[in-house]
């Protein structure tokens, strides 16, 4: 018997969990509530996470060891932050990335740093600063219907990534607020934009 739909459940479960979301089952998957809030549709949802899934598990195959890769999708567009062994690994990562299959990849941003391993300080530093960042980004209350839940923020190196699917407006508003964060060395967008 085949146990993969067992681990793929519980390992989605694990990060719907872990992301503070109440899990909700949706065609058999777990999906937070939050996508209440999403602009994505529950199955775009549970595709990014079946592609982040799919990626850590090919990268892990892949790639000699000693890397430290996070991958972070959103609407199928994939961030690939932390830090590869070698600039052959950093190329191998995004071919990875890019060559997934289904569900597709659309875009892939490849921010992976050439080094060892940030220290755990560091990769603590910078889950405080998206801590910070998504707190500030509650302080938004002059653009009518802003909800600072459809914004995803990464931090790598202090550096801070924000997807979305938002409105100009929006994405503006959460690049001044976020680079007004102490600690934040850059702010990077890559929103995807509406109407």
């Amino acid at each position: 018997m085949t146990t993969w739909p067992i681990h793929l459940t519980a390992a989605v479960l694990a990060t719907t969990l872990l992301t503070g979301c109440i899990p909700l089952l949706v065609g058999g998957t777990a999906v937070g509530v939050g996508v209440a809030h999403d602009r994505r549709t529950a199955g775009t949802v549970v595709d990014d996470q079946t592609i982040e899934l799919k990626i850590y598990s090919a990268l892990d195959q892949q790639l000699p060891p000693g890397n430290h890769i996070n991958v972070t999708s959103y609407n199928g567009a994939v961030l690939l932050s932390g830090e590869a062994v070698s600039a052959q690994a950093r190329e191998q990562a995004e071919q990875i990335a890019r060559n997934l299959g289904e569900p597709p990849v659309r875009e892939v941003y490849n921010e992976l740093v050439i080094g060892p391993p940030n220290a755990l300080s560091s990769r603590g530093n910078d889950a405080l600063l998206t801590t910070k960042v998504k707190t500030a980004l509650l302080r938004i209350d002059n653009i009518p219907g802003f909800d600072p839940s459809r914004v995803k923020v990464v931090t790598d190196h202090g550096v801070v990534y924000l997807l979305g699917l938002v409105r100009p407006r929006e994405a503006d508003a959460a690049a001044d607020v976020a680079s007004q964060v102490g600690g934040v060395r850059q702010v990077v967008t890559l929103f995807e934009y509406i109407r």
